[in-house]
């Protein structure tokens, strides 16, 4: 194996910046995949989620794991032995550093991304302009602005993304969305997500030079940061400049779940709020672990979310949604519960609408199709269902500290958000041991937004539209394919 190193590629790739890449002014193709031909797919990112990545590439058919990369040598060679046991004789992937040297290969079919956040965008556009389909982990964008960017390329290159939410290929949610949508529960009010999962603290570690094993460069790309030892190979989610916090994470599943039971003709909020706090753990991470957030939408609806992520005794795991509707009734863990009802009915639904064959399957199915419209979970959901994320979040982040009681979550006169707010505050206070006194949340202004312009307006407008688009390193810059 032949070790690219990032001067000679810079060297010698026509594909070496970003801005080389924004040069093409000529739509990129993928090459046409007959039913009978291989299609041959990249793997960048190899830890965490790239495994699962590799292992579901693995098991699809007529399909070749080609290349292999990730800027950490130790995590290449480990992942390409890993590979060989698995594969055998099936196929022989190359390893590589750096994603750019793929996407060379007029054979290469399509990328499976499964970088840290702040990679996301920037691989699905390099990877649309060269004419390469491409299967994105959530969230597909680490910001608003990079996520647009990558809905125009799509538009632009006509490739095929798919996002990482395994829900979309769920035919049961989908039936349960179908049906909501129907009306067959009445108006659907509110649209309720939870990421309640126990996580441990992170600790604090110092600034240092990155290992010789790690092409810092390359693992840091677009974002504005040095190097410490927490980022590299997980907790990078804890950090703003390359993560998004569990909102994020593990919930852009449920906030995308969410979003999907709403109207369909809807695409972004009207208006976020956020208040929650790094409680408990006294360490180097900077986004929440406990946080309330909702958002409304110009029909009225309502999508609400809950991070809960201090681990205590008698913790409730909650990892799911809920739905709430005008008349009162509700959906919780697939019951039914009519008004006033402590008994719920188990819901009887037909399956939905979804590209068979499981997310890795319905990804392939289209590649070979040709045809977006088939990705479960394609390039405009991804971004609108990131999107929701991305603004409770700012709303957080431009939050000023108020004491820790229950005057913290008012929200103006929308009761049903100080209810659900007063659960998860008991839970903080009683469960967790979250002192009264002495304690504060973290609570975030209301924030406007124009879901057509994608930009911040009202109070605090200037403040969040900053946070809107994240600075970007030299010769990572976003392409400039608004209005292509």
């Amino acid at each position: 194996m032949t070790m690219l190193t990032r001067r000679s590629f810079l060297q010698t790739s026509a594909l070496a910046t970003g801005a080389a890449l924004l040069a093409r002014s000529t739509p990129s193709y993928a090459r046409t995949i007959g039913a009978n031909d291989r299609l041959r797919i990249a793997v960048v990112g190899l830890n965490g989620r790239g495994k699962s990545h590799i292992s579901g590439w693995s098991e699809q058919k007529n399909v070749e794991i080609a290349y292999l990369i990730d800027p950490d040598q130790q995590v290449l060679e480990k992942s390409l032995a890993d590979l060989k046991k698995k594969a055998g004789q099936k196929f022989a992937a190359k390893g590589l550093s750096d994603l750019r040297r793929a996407l060379e290969d007029p054979t290469l079919d399509a990328i499976s991304v499964a970088t840290p956040n702040h990679w996301h965008s920037l691989m699905t556009i390099w990877g649309a302009q060269a004419g390469k389909h491409v299967y994105v982990e959530k969230p597909m964008s680490h910001d608003v602005a990079e996520g647009r960017a990558a809905v125009e390329a799509q538009k632009r290159y006509g490739i095929v993304i798919q996002h990482g939410t395994q829900r979309r290929s769920d035919e049961k949610i989908a039936g349960l969305h179908e049906a909501i949508q129907a009306g067959k529960f009445g108006k659907l009010k509110i649209s309720y997500g939870y990421c309640c999962k126990p996580r441990d603290t992170i600790g604090m570690k110092a600034p240092s030079a990155s290992p010789s094993h790690l092409d810092w460069n390359l693992w840091r790309g677009p974002a504005v940061t040095n190097y410490h030892p927490n980022l590299v190979h997980y907790n990078w989610h804890w950090f703003w400049k390359t993560g998004n916090g569990d909102m994020n994470n593990q919930g852009t599943h449920q906030l995308d779940v969410a979003r999907w039971a709403l109207d369909p003709k809807l695409t972004s909020p009207t208006r976020v709020m956020a208040l929650g706090g790094r409680f408990k753990w006294n360490d180097q991470g900077e986004t929440p672990n406990t946080m309330f957030a909702l958002a409304e939408y110009p029909n009225g609806q309502y999508a609400f979310f809950n991070v809960r992520n201090v681990n205590h005794q008698g913790y409730l795991h909650q990892v799911e949604n809920e739905y709430y509707f005008e008349d009162g009734g509700k959906i919780i863990r697939n019951l039914y519960f009519a008004k006033g009802s402590t008994t719920g009915e188990k819901l009887t639904i037909k399956p939905g609408k979804v590209t068979p064959g499981g997310n890795w399957g319905a990804f392939i199915a289209a590649c070979r199709a040709g045809k977006p419209e088939m990705a479960n979970g394609n390039v405009e959901e991804a971004h609108y269902g990131s999107v929701l994320g991305h603004l409770m979040n700012n709303s957080y982040r431009l939050g000023t500290k108020v004491p820790f009681n229950a005057k913290a979550g008012r929200f103006g006169d929308n009761k049903d958000a100080y209810e659900h707010f007063m659960k998860l505050h008991a839970i903080m206070r009683d469960g967790v041991g979250v002192p009264e006194d002495g304690t504060d949340y973290v609570v975030g202004p209301w924030l406007t937004f124009d879901p057509k312009t994608e930009r911040h307006t009202g109070a605090f407008a200037n403040e969040a539209n900053a946070l809107l688009a994240d600075p970007r390193s030299p010769g990572f810059e976003l392409p400039k394919l608004m209005g292509a």
